[in-house]
C-alpha cells in the first residue's frame, strides 16, 4: 500500500513533529526527532525503535553509504508518510536538509546498561549545557571509539535536536548514560577505571600519564570547570598546556585532545 501523502502544514501529523521539539512533549510522548538520513539510519542500525518516518520525495536522494532500504527493512509496521515540499519546510530545522524526518522511541541511558570490555575508555561529561558541545564531543568518541560517554549532572535535554544534528547522529553510535556525579565516580571506583581530571590549577601534563589500562577522561564546563566533588574523586588531575595568551580551550577541543592520547597509547 502506498504511503499517505500530506500536503497540509495543518494536519494533525506535522502538528505534532513540530510539538516534539520541545522536551517537554518528547518526554510526554516517549518520543524523539530526527532529521537526516544518515542520522535516522545510524539511529536504526543502533536499535532505536522507529516509530513514524516523513519523507519528501521531491528532496529526498539516497546516499551511497546510508540508504532508505537499511530503514524500512526493519518492518512494515513503520508508519510511513510522503509529504510535499511546502509542508516538508515547515518542520524542517536544518539549513541543508535532506527530505526525511522520523521520530523513534529513545533507549533508557542507566549505568547498569553499560558493557565493559577489558581496559575501558570512557569520557565523561559534566554539566555541559551547549548543545553543539555535545555534539561535537560524541562525535569525537565515536571516533575515538570509546566504550561509553557518561553524562553527569546534564543541564540540557539528550535528544535536543541540535545535539542530533551536530554529533551527525553519533549520539546513537556511542554507548551514552547518564546519571548524577556521586553514582558515576562510585561505579568507576567499584569498576577500578582510574579517574582523570581535567583541571588546571595544580595539574600534571596530560602526556606524562598512562591511560592504558581502564581510564576515564573527566571534563567540565569551559566558565567553572569540573566540581570539586570531581576534582578530590580523581586519580590524576591533568592538564593541556596553554602557550598563547588565552587560558582555556573549548571543552569539545580538551576532550577530543585527551582522548587521542589515551588512543594514541591504546595503539603503540
Amino acid at each position: 500500500m502506498a504511503p499517505e501523502k500530506i500536503t497540509s502544514a495543518q494536519n494533525p501529523k506535522i502538528k505534532n513533529l513540530k510539538k516534539l521539539e520541545k522536551a517537554s512533549e518528547r518526554r510526554e510522548q516517549g518520543l524523539i526527532l530526527i532529521e537526516g538520513l544518515r542520522e535516522v539510519v545510524l539511529a536504526v542500525c543502533a536499535g532505536y525503535e522507529m516509530d513514524t518516518l516523513f519523507i519528501c520525495d521531491e528532496i529526498f536522494k539516497d546516499q551511497e553509504q546510508y540508504k532508505l532500504r537499511d530503514i524500512l527493512h526493519v518492518g512494515s509496521a513503520i508508519k510511513h508518510y510522503q509529504v510535499s515540499t511546502e509542508v516538508y519546510n515547515t518542520v524542517a530545522y536544518r539549513e541543508t536538509t535532506e527530505g526525511i524526518i522520523a521520530t523513534t522511541k529513545p533507549k533508557e541511558h542507566s549505568l547498569k546498561n553499560i558493557a565493559l570490555g577489558a581496559n575501558p575508555l570512557i569520557l565523561v561529561i559534566e554539566a555541559v549545557e551547549k548543545p553543539g558541545n555535545l555534539g561535537a564531543m560524541f562525535r569525537t568518541a565515536d571516533a575515538a571509539g570509546v566504550d561509553a560517554v557518561i553524562i553527569c549532572d546534564t543541564k540540557t535535554d539528550l535528544y535536543n535536536p541540535n545535539i542530533i544534528r551536530s554529533s551527525l547522529g553519533t549520539i546513537f553510535t556511542n554507548d551514552v548514560v547518564t546519571g548524577n556525579t556521586k553514582d558515576v565516580i562510585g561505579w568507576l571506583k567499584q569498576n577500578n577505571i582510574s579517574i582523570f581530571a581535567a583541571e588546571l590549577s595544580g595539574a600534571e601534563m596530560y602526556y606524562t600519564q598512562d591511560y592504558k589500562t581502564g581510564s576515564a577522561i573527566v571534563v567540565g564546563t569551559e566558565a567553572t570547570g569540573l566540581s570539586e566533588e570531581w576534582i578530590n574523586a580523581a586519580d590524576k588531575r591533568i592538564k593541556i598546556p596553554m602557550l598563547g595568551e588565552i587560558d582555556s580551550l573549548n571543552v569539545s577541543v580538551s576532550a577530543a585532545v585527551l582522548l587521542y592520547e589515551a588512543v594514541r597509547q591504546r595503539r603503540i
